[in-house]
C-alpha cells in the first residue's frame, strides 16, 4: 500500500482568503492551521498544496509573484517543522485550457504515480466545491470542507446527498482531528484473517 497524503486548498483553508492574493506581506495563516499540518505530518500523512491560480492567466499577477506567496508560506510554516511535498499550481484562467485546474484530478494523480500514494486512503480538503470534486474525481478517501472562506457559501449550495464522500469540518484543525480519529480507528480495526 502507498504513502497516505492529504491534499489543501491554499486561501481560505490554509491562509485567508485574499481577492487574487500576489503579495507576500499579505500572507496570514488561518488561526490553528500550521498546529493542524504539523499534527498531520508527524501522524506520518505526506501534505500537497493544490491551488488555482487564475490570476496569472487573467494578468493580474506573475507565476513568480505565486513563488514568493508560497516562499512567505513555507516561512510561516518552518517554525512547525511542516513542509509540502509539493505544491501544485494551476495558473490557467477558467477560459483557458489546463490539465490541472480544480475540479481535475491531474495534480492528484500525478502526485500518486510521483510519491507512490495510496489515493483511496488519502484526504482532500478545501472550501470551494471544486475542491470537494478534485478529491471526488481522483478517488480519495473522503473530500472536507472546511467553513473558513467560502466553506459556508459552498456547503449551502451543497446538494443533499453530496456527489461524494463528505466530511464537514468548522476549520482545518476540525478537520485534522478527524483525519487522526480515523487513522486512529484504521490502526485499531483487526486486520485480515484475524
Amino acid at each position: 500500500m502507498g504513502s497516505r497524503a492529504v491534499f489543501l486548498d491554499r486561501d481560505g483553508t490554509v491562509i485567508e482568503e485574499r481577492h487574487y492574493l500576489h503579495r507576500p506581506e499579505e500572507v496570514r495563516l488561518l488561526a490553528g492551521a500550521a498546529e493542524a499540518l504539523q499534527r498531520l505530518h508527524r501522524a506520518g500523512f505526506r501534505l500537497f498544496l493544490v491551488t488555482n491560480q487564475s490570476g496569472v492567466g487573467r494578468g493580474y499577477f506573475t507565476l513568480q509573484d505565486v513563488r514568493r506567496v508560497h516562499e512567505q508560506l513555507a516561512a510561516l510554516l518552518a517554525p512547525f517543522d511542516v513542509q509540502f511535498t509539493e505544491i501544485f499550481i494551476a495558473p490557467e484562467a477558467p477560459d483557458q485550457p489546463s490539465l490541472g485546474r480544480k475540479p481535475s484530478p491531474f495534480f492528484l494523480q500525478q502526485a500518486r504515480d510521483r510519491y507512490r500514494l495510496d489515493l483511496a486512503s488519502s484526504y482532500m480538503i478545501g472550501d470551494k466545491r471544486i475542491d470537494l470534486e478534485c478529491g471526488w474525481n481522483a478517488g480519495v478517501r473522503a473530500s472536507i470542507l472546511v467553513l473558513t472562506g467560502y466553506g459556508r457559501e459552498t456547503l449551502r449550495q451543497l446538494p443533499d446527498p453530496p456527489p461524494g464522500p463528505l466530511r464537514v469540518a468548522q476549520d482545518l484543525e476540525a478537520a485534522a482531528d478527524w483525519i487522526l480519529k480515523e487513522k486512529d480507528s484504521d490502526a485499531s480495526a483487526p486486520g485480515p484473517g484475524s
